[in-house]
């Protein structure tokens, strides 16, 4: 748990070192749980964007992206049960003043659990070999089987509590798990109270006239409430999809760990309206197509595990979440969900208008199902940039901080490097960055010795060096060097942007996902 600690304070620090992630109104001691995205960080960001939506909807003839409002009819908010039902669980610590989430303090100690049964199947592997047996090892040890069964039992309550609302038995769970506040080590807990995560506000010119208004809590709506504009005029024919990016926001009293959890956050989601019947197949479709998804940034398949939910919501036949290994342990990094065809039929009830599909083959209308496929941006750019961060012991028994980006995603693909700013290197090192960069985002450094400046480069996350030197005025080659390797090359200057398209270009990058 220590080392976690540590890789994350290291993860924040370095976000804020190399321009990637700023504390909101810093100069104004910040503001909790919000965050501004900085030069490097913003291109980051961006590049992950345009890489899901590429993937989405680039890709997919029958999908479609939409940009829907954030200030929305109250209406619509009283229709999808946010106005009643959008709640979250709290608990404080009378002794630290601190207020948790209850879900998220019996999930974490469930959690930990989890890790120890991890930890004795690791320590076994080791001990036995090529000779163990994992699933034979989960269903004899003594040790492992306890625990299980602790995780089966604590499951089964928190899936009754949350079910049946019962904020009683959350507060006994807690206190029979003997679960202790992390900064007073106390179970002082007072009682468990739901507390609705909307942001509201005014919309008028006056306060007599004016209407209350929501700032939108997800992005999903936008959607729903525009299935037909966009199936009539796209002319589109069930099955078909509908994406939209953008930001949403969270009252959320538990706000933590960094952008995991913040209150002005991103969405990438995906709406795909299917024929009722077929959702458990769609479902299972979304579920592999997104996973490879991910899977093509190469960050490892161990980090990732599907996670199904519990406790469906009311809207829900299926859930699953796709959980990645954040330094502070698994948790959600998106959602696919099998919403049946509640959202439609709310919208539908509620704004007095019909939102069905007239299937011509059938030669009858009916209400689609939806299935949701949901994630963070911001738990993506998280994912991504802790994954990336690692330190290496070099030959020389010397060490080097370096952010392994993906290549398609770093913010800028190669940094042009004169070796000295003299003898009309910087001239044609200038020249060069002039030329790449109606291809790629490229950054020009001449300030201290070449190796510095490598090591400066490793740590911000580019993949690419091109060093000028003397020879280059001779024979027109340059030094390129590569980031993950630190492998140096010496290549014609016209071979430059062939070699840096072969490693940042998103169709290699997507093509993955059909390997």
């Amino acid at each position: 748990m220590a080392k976690q600690e540590d890789k994350f304070k290291k993860v924040i620090s370095h976000a804020k070192e190399y321009g990637y992630i700023f504390q909101s109104s810093e100069i104004y001691d910040g503001l909790s749980a919000v965050y501004d995205y900085a030069q490097n960080g913003v291109e980051l960001k961006k590049n992950i964007r345009d890489y899901w939506w590429k993937a989405m909807v680039q890709m997919h003839e029958n999908i479609v992206g939409i940009d829907a409002a954030i200030l929305m009819h109250p209406t619509t908010w009283k229709a999808s049960g946010h106005v009643d039902a959008f709640n979250d669980p709290l608990i404080d610590n009378k002794d630290s003043k601190k207020r948790y989430r209850a879900d998220v303090l019996v999930e974490d100690f469930r959690e930990k659990i989890v890790q120890k049964i991890n930890k004795d199947v690791d320590k076994a592997k080791k001990r036995f070999g090529d000779d163990f047996n994992e699933e034979e090892f989960r269903s004899t040890n003594g040790n492992v089987i306890r625990r299980q069964k602790q995780i089966d039992e604590i499951t089964v309550e928190l899936t009754r509590v949350q079910e049946e609302n019962d904020l009683e038995g959350f507060k006994q769970l807690i206190l029979d798990l003997k679960i202790n506040c992390p900064v007073s080590g106390s179970n002082n807990w007072t009682d468990v109270k739901q507390f609705n995560l909307m942001f509201g506000t005014q919309l008028g010119a006056s306060a007599e006239s004016s209407m209350k208004v929501y700032l939108r809590p997800e992005t999903a709506q936008g959607i729903f409430v525009n299935f037909l504009n966009v199936q009539k005029t796209g002319r589109m024919k069930i099955p078909f999809g509908i994406a939209q990016t953008g930001k949403a926001f969270r009252n959320e009293i538990v706000a933590r760990q960094f952008i995991f959890r913040m209150r002005e956050f991103e969405q990438m989601e995906m709406q795909f309206f299917i024929k009722p019947g077929t959702q458990q197949d769609w479902f299972k479709h979304w579920k592999e197509t997104r996973l490879k998804w991910h899977l093509s940034l190469g960050m490892g398949q161990d980090n990732y595990r599907f996670h199904d939910h519990d406790k469906l919501a009311h809207y829900a036949d299926a859930a699953t979440d796709i959980e990645f290994n954040f330094p502070f342990g698994f948790k959600e990094l998106e959602g696919i969900h099998s919403r049946t065809d509640f959202d439609l039929k709310q919208h539908q009830e509620f704004s007095g208008k019909k939102l069905q599909y007239f299937d011509h083959e059938e030669n009858a209308s009916y209400t689609p199902y939806v299935l949701e496929t949901s994630i963070g941006l911001d738990r993506m750019f998280l994912a991504v940039f802790s994954n990336a961060l690692q330190e290496e012991e070099l030959e020389n028994n010397t060490t080097r901080t370096v952010l392994k980006l993906p290549a398609v995603l770093a913010p800028f693909k190669a940094a042009v490097l004169p070796l000295v700013k003299k003898d009309g290197l910087p001239e044609v090192a200038r020249k060069i960055l002039e030329d790449l960069k109606w291809d790629f985002n490229v950054f020009y450094d001449e300030k201290d010795a070449v190796g510095k400046r490598y090591r400066r480069q490793d740590a911000a996350g580019t993949p690419f060096c091109i060093t000028v030197d003397h020879d280059t005025l001779e024979d027109n080659t340059v030094t390129i060097r590569h980031r993950d390797t630190m492998e140096q090359q010496r290549v014609k200057i016209e071979d430059l942007r062939g070699i840096i398209k072969k490693e940042v270009d998103v169709r290699t990058w997507l093509m993955k996902m059909k390997a």
